[in-house]
């Protein structure tokens, strides 16, 4: 009985998943068999999260940036995201409400769980996206964010702040929203080939 259970969704989490990430039904019955072949235990471990994400970028280095997202979806801290973790991550990571994906950046760039953002977390993230930055299109760059330090430097004179200012999720939110340049400059915008990637899997 035990196998028949966890190769089907519940019903429940059928219908949260279909709600809260507008996939359908056909789609998350697909991506859990897919999850269940590479993860049998049903869930799925920092290696083998930061593995997938190697596979999406082989010019670069994503091992940082997949360390960074994994703990901010890693919701109950125990090492590992289950599907549900796993279903939200994609979602939000290549396309979610915005409202959602503003908290979910607030979550990646808090990189302490303190309830609040300092310059250098601003900086860590960065240097883990610049990361994933082939060399070749580093060098495309504008002249003011063409390295972490200067990228992070123009994010934090985005939200005002002075050097060891801290800025909290409210004013994270609100900054972005009336800002999209710092949108732009806080994100990796990939997220379609991590998209098409796991479709991709699923044929």
């Amino acid at each position: 009985m035990g196998n028949t259970k966890s190769s089907a969704l519940s019903k429940e989490l059928l219908e949260e998943l279909k709600s809260s990430t507008k996939y359908s039904e056909v789609e998350l019955c697909s991506w859990y068999q897919s999850f269940l072949k590479e993860c049998p235990s049903g869930k799925i471990s920092k290696e083998q999260f930061e593995g997938i994400y190697a596979s999406f970028f082989p010019n670069a280095d994503p091992t940082e940036y997949a360390r960074h997202v994994f703990r901010s979806f890693d919701t109950n801290a125990d090492g590992t995201l289950d599907f549900k973790e796993y279903i939200v991550a994609l979602h939000l990571t290549s396309g979610g409400k915005t409202l959602q994906k503003l908290e979910w950046a607030f979550a990646l760039y808090d990189v302490d769980g303190n309830g609040t953002i300092s310059n250098n977390e601003i900086l860590e993230i960065v240097r883990s996206i610049f990361n994933m930055i082939p060399v070749e299109d580093q060098k495309n760059l504008p002249e003011d964010e063409n390295t972490p330090e200067k990228r992070a430097e123009k994010i934090w004179e985005c939200f005002g702040k002075k050097e060891n200012d801290k800025i909290s999720e409210g004013e994270f939110i609100q900054g972005v929203m009336n800002n999209k340049d710092i949108l732009r400059l806080i994100q990796y915008d990939e997220p379609q080939k991590i998209k098409d990637k796991l479709r991709e899997k699923k044929q």
